[in-house]
């Protein structure tokens, strides 16, 4: 049978491919916000954020220490790599989010499976050398400067969306990139291969949830239920192949939200389904959504022994905009 050999979790923000001396420009867009999304469930304007934070967050703001909190995510990626260097994985499972990449509004699955033998990339639309420079950087480190090509896993994939027809989860399925152009695989997944694979050219098999777009973006509960069973699955699988499951994405954003992202590190560090399972709907909104992404994996690191996790809260600007970079590993 298959086993999983390696869970990590890794962010996946255009910080983590774009130089610290760049963050100040990703952060003036911060300041046109109109709609940030808070943990509690509101939604307020940058302006109003200003006014409820006192912009106490200026002294984390600056590029002296944006330069500290970068050399310190980027270790956390090498280290990252590194364990996925050590597992030496024949197929690396990759749980990401689509936002607007392969789905479109008007056909987005909740939860979908892919079991084509050619992952390609979805290139920007517009000139990639007209766009801001933080842009154009994102833009390469996440695989989407052109239609690269990444190798899939059909059979494996296969027995996958079988197995979890199986136990339950009607999983919707998606078999080939027709013209990337139009349509194709977003960051999640093109930032996983880009930063942690190396020069392996290792077969994914994305399994794409919808954290972002209502209105069917699956409850914490059920996608902590489908971690467990795609776990099960794999480990039922009659294969011999050894399995890394990667959650891409997360966690707060655009308001960073320390408590919320301490809360979910702690719950999957010690297995904690009942935290997971109950978080809050509304806190789980827009970026902070890709939560989601982990929450998944969460139930199918249950078999797996937490390693390490580390955790980066930056705040790109004085009102507390930003992300809370995280990076963890789990092994058997």
């Amino acid at each position: 049978m298959s086993r999983i050999v390696l869970g990590l979790g890794t962010s996946h923000s255009p910080l983590l491919v774009t130089p610290p001396e760049l963050w100040a420009e990703r952060a003036r867009d911060d300041l046109k916000r109109q709609a940030i999304q808070l943990g509690d469930g509101r939604v307020v304007s940058y302006a109003q954020l200003a006014e409820e934070t006192g912009e106490r967050y200026a002294p984390l703001a600056t590029p002296s220490y944006f330069a500290q909190q970068a050399q310190r995510a980027q270790a956390g990626l090498d280290r990252l790599a590194a364990e996925l260097e050590a597992a030496q994985p024949d197929l690396v499972v990759v749980i990401g989010d689509d936002q607007d990449e392969l789905f479109k509004h008007e056909h987005m699955p909740a939860l979908a499976v892919f079991y084509g033998d050619a992952i390609v990339m979805h290139p920007h639309g517009e000139a990639v050398d007209e766009l801001p420079e933080w842009h154009q950087r994102a833009l390469r480190g996440y695989r989407q400067d052109e239609a690269h090509v990444l190798p899939g896993a059909r059979d494996y994939a296969l027995a996958l969306i079988d197995g979890l027809l199986e136990r339950g989860v009607d999983v919707a399925a998606a078999s080939r990139v027709k013209d990337p152009l139009e349509a194709g695989f977003g960051h999640a997944f093109g930032f996983v291969r880009a930063r942690l694979f190396g020069e392996r050219e290792i077969p994914m098999l994305p399994v794409m949830l919808n954290t972002y777009f209502a209105p069917n973006v699956m409850r914490p509960w059920r996608c902590h239920e489908v971690g467990r069973l795609l776990r099960a699955v794999i480990e039922q699988i009659d294969d011999d192949r050894r399995v890394a499951i990667v959650a891409s994405g997360g966690l707060s954003h655009f308001a960073t939200d320390e408590p919320l992202d301490r809360g979910v590190l702690a719950a999957l560090a010690a297995h904690d389904a009942e935290t997971l399972r109950s978080l809050r709907v509304d806190a789980l909104r827009s970026g902070s959504s890709e939560i989601l992404n982990w929450v998944m994996a969460g139930g199918a690191f249950e078999g797996l022994r937490h390693a390490w996790t580390d955790y980066i809260p930056v705040y790109r600007t004085p009102a507390g905009t930003g992300i809370g970079l995280a990076f963890a590993a789990w092994r058997p």
